[in-house]
């Protein structure tokens, strides 16, 4: 075979090898491009300028560990126009490939199909432990008793209590032990007219709605299936009775917000979000300043205990995402890595939802900084109890409706006087029909 021939068989090798080594590289240059939902500052409604970095930290870590993929987000969007623009991507096929589920949403993302069953992508990964997580926390993202989506950062309801009105009155704060009892003397006692113009000017308690005596009288609203509603359940009916005490101790005055800001309540129920930011500077000198406050327990009820409410941010994977298993070990990294937790305590005002991270001596070392030195501060054991005996609320698709209507209803009991036990035969009828159609 002569250098013609070798000349005439190789261009088309050489041609041939060329397309393939461009299509290679050019294979290799392409980056997958996995969405994610999120919405800025703090999902606890409190003052947040730190509410990228924790995000932009994983998103960095995790484009290094994998060079072919890059994470894109809108960034700018309010967690008030949130939901809205959540639904609208989902309506036009684009719902991110992980996101930012708020609690209030869902219950309605798991029924419809907007969010990934998660149990055979957890259950096949040797890596994955879910007992690290918070019980309580991990529940939150369950639907009708399916992992649809995992906890982010969680927070309990905590009792905010008025130190100096207290030290005034000659009252001792509460142990974490106190009960309902010991709330219904003590704003007894301080709920008085302090200036003799004939109208109340000082008050037991701010904002403790029903709900609050619900959950630590272990009070249940609905069956476990959200098709019948409990309220003539005798847990429920003392709930709003002794609610209804509290409220007549007021004598018709309503109590405001401002009333508590300036020092005039002993009591009100707090998200320890709230208490992160205005326990510590700078956040501290605007708000709560003039007297000296402290947050302890719930008071338990006559059939339950010092229990609260607790509400997590959740993460969840779309179920059309066409990159499970890079969704998968995302969502990891946010929510199951430790680093990533740490940062929580960090750059947020929530907590983590991992055991080890919320127990450690680096978040409360975080929890001290910026605190005065008199100041007493929630333990992380305290903290990590409150968390893990907590309620969260019913799983079912119409329950934010539902507790709407329920909400009305009771509220309108209490202020009318109304028979409580009647009242409520009446609703639960009503209620029943609206959960059945």
């Amino acid at each position: 075979m002569n250098k013609k021939t070798y000349l005439f068989l190789g261009i088309p090798l050489i041609l041939i090898i060329s397309v393939i080594l461009t299509i290679y590289i050019k294979k290799n240059n392409e980056y997958i491009v996995l969405e994610f939902g999120m919405f800025a500052g703090s999902n606890w409604d409190v003052a947040n300028a730190d509410s990228y970095i924790i995000i932009d930290q994983a998103i960095k870590r995790f484009e290094n560990e994998h060079r072919n993929v890059k994470i894109h987000y809108n960034s700018g969007i309010l967690k008030e126009d949130y939901s809205e623009w959540l639904s609208q991507q989902a309506l036009l096929g684009k719902t991110p490939d992980v996101f930012m589920v708020l609690t209030s949403d869902f219950n309605q993302f798991s029924s419809v199909g907007i969010l990934k069953n998660l149990e055979n992508l957890s259950k096949k990964d040797d890596d994955f432990d879910p007992g690290v997580y918070f019980t309580t926390a991990l529940n939150v993202g369950k639907y009708q008793e399916i992992q649809y989506a995992l906890p982010y950062e969680t927070v309990p309801t905590l009792m905010f209590v008025n130190k100096t009105l207290l030290y005034e009155e000659g009252i001792e704060v509460p142990e974490n032990d106190w009960t309902w009892d010991d709330l219904r003397n003590i704003c007894k006692r301080v709920t008085k007219d302090t200036d003799g113009d004939g109208f109340l000017d000082q008050f037991g308690a701010y904002n403790y709605g029903w709900m609050e005596a619900v959950y630590s009288n272990e009070g249940n609203l609905f069956n476990a299936d959200g098709t019948q509603g409990l309220f003539t359940d005798e847990t429920v009916i003392r709930s709003i009775e002794f609610t209804k005490e509290l409220y007549e101790l007021n004598q018709g005055q309503k109590v405001t917000q401002d009333d508590f800001n300036k020092g005039n309540v002993a009591f009100m129920p707090l998200p320890f979000a709230e208490y992160r930011t205005y326990k510590a500077y700078p956040y501290k000198i605007k708000k709560y300043s003039n007297f000296k406050w402290d947050c302890i327990t719930m008071p338990s009820g006559e059939s339950g205990g010092n229990v609260s409410e607790v509400n997590s941010l959740l993460m969840g994977i779309s179920n059309t995402t066409a990159h499970e298993k890079l969704a998968w070990e995302f969502l990891k990294l946010l929510t199951y890595d430790e680093e990533t937790q740490m940062n929580i305590f960090r750059y947020s005002q929530g907590v983590s939802v991992l055991k080890a991270v919320t127990g450690s001596e680096e978040a409360a070392e975080i929890l001290m900084k910026n605190t005065e030195e008199n100041e007493k501060i929630i333990d992380n054991e305290f903290l990590s109890q409150v968390i893990e005996n907590g309620s969260i609320a019913p799983k079912f698709q119409k329950y934010e409706e539902a507790l709407l209507l329920a909400d009305n209803e009771i509220l309108n009991i209490i202020e009318n006087n109304k028979n409580i036990g009647s009242s409520l035969k009446i609703f639960q009828r009503t209620i029943n029909k609206y959960l059945s159609q």
